[in-house]
């Protein structure tokens, strides 16, 4: 029986070299990331990362209240791996905009500790290593649909969601310069979907239907607690 890499224990640690699924969270799942402003922010961190040569992004997805990422560990930032350098340097810029322009929202997030007085980012973010083009075309296609389903209907095709990398994997287009194609660099054994020579073929993205039923938002809305 295949493996379900969908329940693998919970891990936070990743190795240079090696590629994950990676997913980070807002502190109580608020919908922080809803204004795109913030969204920009995440992007530039990336771009910053991937300029110089500290991650290679091959997959992502931005949400309201989460981010999945596809990406590797090239080298240490200074000491720190570079995704303790993206959740240090995005939760700086967060708060610096909220104190500026959304001090309300601001309690939401203190947490006192002798390391920090607020936390953007939950605890623990969960990396599931992908070993295989098998594993990650699967969790490319969760994180490109994410965007569509019942409970967010963001989009109503994965490509027509600004936010994620599935515009590039249908039309070559990278409107933030941060991704690098899965296909051509990442060097992983088999699995892959009939995929051969050295320039694929575009990559098929799959659709689904889902009810047409309206979800309501809310910048500081928490949701109920699903699986991700």
């Amino acid at each position: 029986m295949e493996q379900n890499h969908f329940r693998a224990p919970r891990n936070s640690q990743m190795l240079l070299g090696e590629v994950y699924f990676w997913t980070d969270t807002i502190k109580g799942w608020r919908k922080l990331l809803k204004p795109h402003e913030y969204k920009a922010i995440i992007i530039n961190q990336l771009q910053w990362l991937v300029s110089r040569k500290k991650v290679a992004v091959y997959g992502y997805v931005i949400m309201p209240n989460h981010i999945h990422l596809i990406w590797e560990m090239l080298e240490k930032n200074g000491k720190e791996m570079p995704h303790a350098s993206f959740n240090k340097w995005t939760s700086s810029a967060f708060l610096k905009d909220i104190q500026q322009n959304h001090p309300q929202v601001l309690p939401y997030f203190i947490e006192q500790t002798n390391e920090r007085n607020h936390r953007f980012w939950q605890r623990d973010p969960l990396a599931i290593l992908l070993d295989s083009k098998a594993k990650l075309e699967q969790k490319l296609d969760y994180l490109h649909l994410n965007p569509l389903h019942k409970r967010w209907q963001l989009a109503t095709a994965p490509e027509d969601y600004p936010w994620s990398s599935a515009k590039y994997y249908l039309t070559g287009e990278d409107e933030f310069n941060i991704l690098t194609d899965y296909r051509e660099e990442c060097k992983l054994d088999g699995g892959a979907s009939g995929l051969s020579g050295d320039r694929p073929g575009k990559l098929e993205l799959k659709t689904l239907s889902f009810s047409p039923e309206k979800v309501a938002f809310h910048f500081l809305n928490k949701p109920t607690r699903t699986k991700i």
